[in-house]
């Protein structure tokens, strides 16, 4: 008796060096995180409270930020099902600290075979919701992929949260969602021994094995377009970041088969102005970071698409000589009041003649955050998304909506095609300086995302405020762009703001010619954390946006 005792407190003491240890799991009478933490020993900002705890769970357990990232998605699935879903997309970058390298895992769907120009043209545009929308899933594979490449854990491991959450049964999908989880923990189970074979086994299932048939043929009996080759051939790339140098730092977004290196040329027009001496969120700071975002989102809208299918100029839009040009046409006394794409290939300010085609429809759609860091100094940073879809019958799976991104137009590089990617909004942003990570940040909410995600640099680099502060500060945006769900016409001049934003800059911006909008909302939801130099982790969330975070 006694002997059984020393070794069940042997085991006890063995599992818990390899996290597994149910009594590490969150209790229900726990309370919730809130929406910021500290500490040295990991960190989670995210959406739903309990997603957060989900990932912080994993890094009590002796997970490290991938593990607890992977924890983190599959768990906002449940929790933000609203803004993402388990067939939707997310990209995910990833700072790892033993190799000291950031890649980015590429977790966006490309167009099934049968969605082609002429399919949507036919019936009257691309939908913004409904079956035909779906894009081919790559969350789960980015998950997995993310496991394999920088996790400890398994699937079973980082999918506990989530089945709890699924098991309460709130939604009549969750039971269905949660055998399907499992019939995947089942098929990792067949790998026992070797972890990554194990998660391969269990990517498989879903995409190349008995899941795959189940997912295409329903699609095929209710008018969709994906079928099973689209889910047997799709693969998480692994890939370069863009980078850009801003004022002794290195700021990293995904390419540009993401909105995401717009913010990084902004950067670099905003490099020239000294905004620190203008004050945090002054008349002149608000209004050259507006300005500087006009001239880059021009940019996005011509040229951004898969670089897998078009040749899009990357390294002439961040050329010293093309930025100094699009710096010079930002007038401090006036707000611009057209879009002003440049001509990077041949080296000038503007493109001459730019084709101007518009879509009709198209409401801004919300996504999620997550952002994860540990006591080895990885980081992750990813934004799940996926909305507007439908459930892919009895797998619980719901598929996304992601097609509506692209558009229809012959010729323009976002063109929709089989096999390509869209040119998605979703952007997560990792910060480096002396080769270390200082901030990581993960923004909801369309063509704002990189709006926020843009303020929340500025707010750590040039003005130095926390976390809290940042997020808690007012924040400002424009529709001076052509959306990205359904091509919205852009709404020249506009300056959204936060109502409660200073009255008099608020006038000062309405004289410098800006069509000024007060908004009660929050303007996109952010989720940041920021590493100091000693290794504390800050970890905020928006509490007006519903991120929550927190540290330990």
């Amino acid at each position: 008796m006694i002997m059984s005792r020393v070794w069940l407190m042997f085991l006890s003491a063995w599992l818990a060096v390899v996290g597994l240890v149910p009594g590490k799991q969150a209790s229900a009478d726990e309370p919730l995180p809130g929406h910021s933490g500290q500490g040295r020993q990991g960190a989670v900002s995210a959406g739903g409270a309990e997603a957060v705890a989900a990932g912080i769970e994993i890094l009590r357990r002796g997970g490290n930020a991938a593990d607890s990232a992977a924890a983190t998605i599959l768990a906002l699935s449940v929790t933000d099902s609203g803004g993402f879903c388990f067939g939707g997309e997310v990209p995910v970058m990833i700072y790892n600290a033993e190799r000291g390298t950031i890649e980015v895992l590429a977790g966006q769907g490309v167009a099934p075979r049968l969605a082609t120009r002429q399919h949507f043209v036919a019936r009257g545009g691309i939908p913004t919701s409904g079956i035909e929308a779906a894009a081919v899933p790559a969350a789960f594979d980015a998950v997995i992929t993310l496991l394999d490449r920088h996790g400890t854990l398994r699937l079973v491991d980082v999918a506990q949260p989530t089945l709890r959450l699924l098991d309460r049964q709130k939604l009549e999908w969750h039971p269905l969602l949660a055998t399907t989880l499992r019939r995947l923990i089942t098929a990792e189970s067949r790998g026992p021994g070797d972890r990554r074979r194990g998660l391969r086994l269990a990517a498989d299932y879903f995409y190349r094995g008995p899941m795959a048939p189940e997912i295409s043929d329903w699609c095929a009996q209710h008018g969709g377009l994906l079928r099973f080759t689209d889910l047997a051939t799709h693969v998480t790339r692994v890939e370069e970041p863009v980078s850009a140098e801003y004022r002794g730092h290195t700021v990293y977004k995904c390419g540009v088969w993401t909105q995401g290196p717009y913010l990084l040329q902004t950067l670099k027009l905003l490099e020239g102005f000294p905004l620190r001496e203008s004050g945090h969120n002054r008349p002149e700071t608000i209004h050259l970071t507006i300005e500087a975002m006009k001239l880059a989102l021009a940019d996005r809208d011509v040229y951004f698409a898969d670089p897998l299918f078009v040749d899009v100029p990357v390294e002439a839009m961040f050329s010293q000589g093309y930025i100094n040009q699009r710096r010079d046409l930002i007038d401090r006394r006036q707000a611009s009041l057209e879009q002003r794409p440049g001509d990077p290939r041949h080296g000038r300010a503007l493109l001459p003649d730019p084709e101007k085609r518009l879509g009709l429809t198209g409401d801004v759609h919300d996504t999620t955050t997550c952002v994860t860091a540990d006591r080895w100094g990885n980081v992750v940073v990813a934004t799940p998304s996926g909305w507007s879809g439908v459930q892919a019958g009895m797998t619980g799976v719901w598929l996304g909506s992601r097609l509506q991104s692209f558009n229809a137009w012959e010729g323009h590089p976002n063109c929709i095609e089989p096999g390509k990617r869209p040119r998605i909004t979703l952007t997560p942003t990792l910060v480096l300086k002396d080769g270390k990570p200082v901030l990581g940040v993960s923004v909801a909410g369309g063509d704002g995302q990189d709006q926020a995600a843009l303020q929340a640099v500025l707010n750590h680099l040039d003005f130095g405020l926390s976390p809290v502060d940042s997020l808690q500060a007012v924040r400002f945006g424009t529709n001076h762009l052509l959306g990205s769900f359904g091509q919205t016409p852009p709404r020249l001049g506009s300056l959204l703001i936060n109502a409660e934003a200073d009255p008099e800059t608020v006038a000062a911006l309405t004289k410098l010619g800006h069509k000024v909008e007060l908004s009660p909302g929050p303007l996109w939801n952010p989720s940041v954390i920021a590493i100091l130099p000693d290794g504390t982790l800050q970890a905020a969330g928006d509490s007006r946006a519903g991120r929550h975070a927190a540290a330990y």
